[in-house]
């Protein structure tokens, strides 16, 4: 798998003393405190970098305001950003898409989570001071974003792309995209072990739901953060042509989209 996208925890442990390797810690601050974290990392809380006038679809935060985040933690654009939360990715993948989107080029999401960290290695309840830097951030352009909004997704089912909703079953079956397939985001996490899949089981998961790296895909959910687990997964295994539905499922029906119902 991709060491640029996703690292273990055997990565991160020789590779933490290096001054730009910088772990950022997405879960609660009271979880950072009070429970512990990986020695030197930065808490940024997951709701801190969603938009707090959008909170019923949880976008983006905005260029500015994340970049406010990262100064305060003292990272700056040379830094290699390792992502983590202790709910198996999910939300450590959505500062992954964040900080991509928002032109940091080193994000990388750690293979596990906290849990999966605090097993073999130190732990640490001690406060972390960081001097602030003036992080500046340089959103990609249209053209280089996995984000795309609705009339990209209309374009996509008109070109027969592959529309992969990441919710589960029950979701599903209530309200999806005309024609997409379900893949559970979770499917892919070993629930023992809290890390990915081994490649080789995440490539034949996948291929089990018809879903191939020469596809068109675009990923959706209901406020576009388990597809942010699913994109990361993607992007670990080369997979190319993947984009990122933001408004996902919960826009789409604001919009009157059309929708399918009925379990996969």
């Amino acid at each position: 798998m991709d060491e640029s996208v996703v690292v273990s925890p055997d990565w991160l442990a020789a590779n933490r003393d290096r001054p730009d390797i910088r772990p950022v810690d997405v879960r609660d601050a009271w979880e950072f405190d009070a429970i512990g974290h990986v020695p030197g990392a930065a808490s940024i809380p997951f709701d801190s970098y969603r938009d707090d006038s959008d909170a019923d679809r949880g976008t983006l935060p905005g260029a500015d305001a994340f970049a406010s985040l990262l100064s305060a933690a003292g990272i700056g654009p040379g830094d290699t950003l390792v992502a983590y939360d202790d709910t198996h990715g999910v939300f450590a993948a959505r500062l992954y898409l964040t900080a991509l989107e928002y032109g940091h080029d080193d994000v990388r999401l750690l293979n596990g989570d906290y849990s999966a960290w605090s097993r073999e290695y130190e732990t640490t309840t001690a406060a972390t001071e960081f001097e602030a830097t003036n992080y500046e951030p340089h959103p990609l352009d249209r053209e280089e974003s996995p984000l795309v909004g609705r009339e990209a997704v209309e374009a996509a089912r008109e070109r027969d792309a592959l529309l992969v909703d990441t919710r589960e079953r029950d979701e599903f079956a209530e309200a999806h995209l005309p024609g997409a397939v379900r893949f559970d985001w979770r499917e892919a996490v070993d629930d023992e072990t809290r890390r990915l899949l081994s490649e080789g089981d995440l490539e034949g998961l996948l291929e089990s739901h018809g879903i191939t790296r020469d596809q068109d895909i675009v990923l959706y959910c209901n406020t576009a953060r388990r597809i942010s687990h699913t994109y990361v997964v993607l992007r670990a295994l080369g997979y190319e042509d993947v984009a990122v539905y933001e408004g996902s499922l919960t826009e789409w029906i604001a919009m009157d989209g059309e929708i399918e119902t009925g379990a996969s």
